[in-house]
């Protein structure tokens, strides 16, 4: 879903390397939640694949940003993800962050976390250039 480079999670890559890693595989523009393009579908497809090889290695954590709205909009199917899940080594925990989380997720988890939006600075992000 994020493949913009003006994002904490990129920008701090080089000050916490070695023990931080980021792969982005999302456009930068922001993908239409209504009307996913294929490039978007491939684009995420090719992240799962990533993941997964990614847990050939034994991370000690894999944050999957946005995995669970990739779900919910049809990039990838949730079918995929839990099989994804079945293959998570032991010693391995895995974060999947993102609004709309499929219940067959939520009810794999162990935690599950409701961020509720309180308050929203949208014209200062709009300011800046930034439009959602």
């Amino acid at each position: 879903m994020k493949g913009r480079k003006d994002i904490g999670e990129y920008k701090i890559r080089e000050r916490l390397a070695p023990e931080y890693e980021i792969y982005q595989f999302g456009r930068p523009e922001f993908v239409d939640l209504e009307n996913p393009s294929e490039e978007d579908r491939d684009l995420a497809r090719k992240g799962l694949l990533f993941a997964r090889e990614c847990l050939k290695r034994r991370p000690h954590l894999l944050v999957l940003d946005e995995l669970a709205l990739a779900c919910y909009v049809g990039l990838v199917s949730t079918e995929e993800v839990l099989k994804l899940l079945d293959e998570v080594p032991e010693g391995t925990d895995v974060v999947i962050t993102g609004r709309y989380a499929p219940p067959e997720l939520i009810d794999r988890a162990d935690v599950v976390n409701m961020i509720v939006e309180v308050k929203y600075p949208r014209e200062t992000y709009n300011r800046i250039g930034i439009n959602w």
